[in-house]
């Protein structure tokens, strides 16, 4: 990795800004329900604290739409923080990101100490990447540390435009993120599998045309399966589809054949009656698919299930985006259990398993097997543009080794 890391510089006695992503589930009464993503930035909170720096944490929640929202308050993530590093440490919470106010908290923020300013959403400016509104947030501090990779795809102010003002490293997430997710990329021990799932093909055009560049064997499963299906003719019923990318999915398939890299595609399915868990359904080849009766594909079927576990057994590297079902209603989950659990095994057998997007994430956290996965993405639309190829801004934003 090419930039600067947070070992890299001196924190002693600094003032050091953190974007965090603590953009937590909360339910109804405002309780966070998965604090997966709070204690993947503990390691940079800690380090930063034992080695005597004041630490100011920025973050967003949801998408209050540029103004105040109590519903979006991160004052709920403030008393949790606080239970996570305990008593000894002091979290502080203030009411706001900017102004005289902050300001004089961070100011007066010592050593040892933490605090969390209130939702950077909650201004316009955040998302617009408003220089100005950059320079205040860069002006409460010495330092900028980015360890919110799931946001650093996101060229806002805490993310990109404050790194303008202040210097700027990267955290021990973003580290790990971009080291472990370079690795497999640039340098991945072979065979190297990549497994593509979900809804829609038309977040994942330019993802499978670069992975085409860079595996060994393509496995698409989930709904974006059926727009490679109808590609090749076959009938899906009311299955879900992108007609207009069917062309798309055509000439992927004809640069796929070009260079030699096969895609693995259902070769039977279970299909429903209807998008319910209490729809009938029953397993067919995909050949077979029903064309009334609102029959439509909502999971790969054993046969492909077992085709694609081997496969994902026998790789070296293995990177995980999207279920092959709608694994949420049990009828339809076999499928995506079949490749967590195949995911596992390869972690076993000495593979690198990456899983990323949050899908696929919640899906391993539910069948019990995310710590039998090497490494579980904290980014899941920064995940997606990462395997695309694309130059994430929040990360370019970073300082050079050189």
């Amino acid at each position: 990795m090419d930039k600067l890391t947070l070992r890299d510089v001196s924190v002693a006695g600094k003032r050091v800004l953190v974007r965090v992503d603590f953009n937590v589930p909360l339910d109804d009464s405002g309780k966070i329900t998965d604090d997966t993503r709070m204690r993947a930035s503990m390691p940079t909170i800690y380090y930063l604290l034992e080695n005597g720096a004041a630490v100011i944490l920025m973050s967003h929640l949801g998408r209050p739409k540029g103004k105040p929202n109590p519903k979006y308050s991160l004052a709920p993530v403030a008393a949790h923080l606080q239970e996570l590093l305990g008593a000894a440490i002091p979290v502080k919470f203030a009411p706001d990101c900017v102004g005289p106010e902050v300001r004089e908290m961070a100011f007066s923020l010592q050593t040892g100490e933490v605090l969390l300013l209130e939702n950077l959403r909650f201004h316009p400016e955040e998302e617009a990447n408003d220089a100005d509104f950059a320079r205040q947030l860069a002006d409460l501090a010495d330092l900028y540390v980015d360890d919110a990779f799931g946001s650093s795809h996101r060229a806002h102010a805490s993310t990109e435009g404050v790194a303008h003002y202040l210097p700027a490293v990267a955290g021990m997430l973003m580290e790990r993120e971009l080291a472990i997710l370079g690795a497999a990329l640039d340098n991945p021990d072979r065979p190297f599998v990549a497994i593509l799932g979900g809804a829609k093909v038309s977040d994942k055009i330019g993802v499978i045309s670069n992975l085409l560049n860079k595996v060994d064997t393509l496995i698409i499963g989930g709904g974006m399966a059926n727009t490679f299906l109808k590609a090749l003719d076959y009938q899906i019923g009311d299955s879900l589809v992108e007609n207009d990318l069917v062309k798309d999915a055509e000439a992927l398939t004809v640069q796929a054949n070009l260079k030699e890299v096969p895609i693995m595609l259902p070769t039977d399915v279970v299909i429903g009656d209807e998008f319910s868990a209490a729809a009938n359904y029953k397993v067919v080849e995909v050949r077979a698919v029903p064309d009334i009766g609102g029959w439509r594909i909502l999971d790969i079927g054993p046969k492909t299930a077992k085709e694609y576990a081997a496969i994902i057994r026998d790789a070296k590297t293995v990177v995980w985006n999207g279920p092959m079902g709608v694994f949420e209603m049990e009828p339809f989950a076999a499928g995506t259990r079949a490749v967590a659990q195949a995911m596992a095994d390869a972690t076993e057998n000495g593979a690198t398993t990456i899983v990323g997007g949050g899908d696929s994430v919640a899906a391993v956290e539910q069948m019990g097997l995310a710590g039998k996965v090497t490494h579980i993405s904290t980014g899941g639309g920064a995940s997606l543009e990462f395997l695309e190829g694309r130059e994430l801004p929040g990360v370019a934003a970073l300082n050079s080794r050189k």
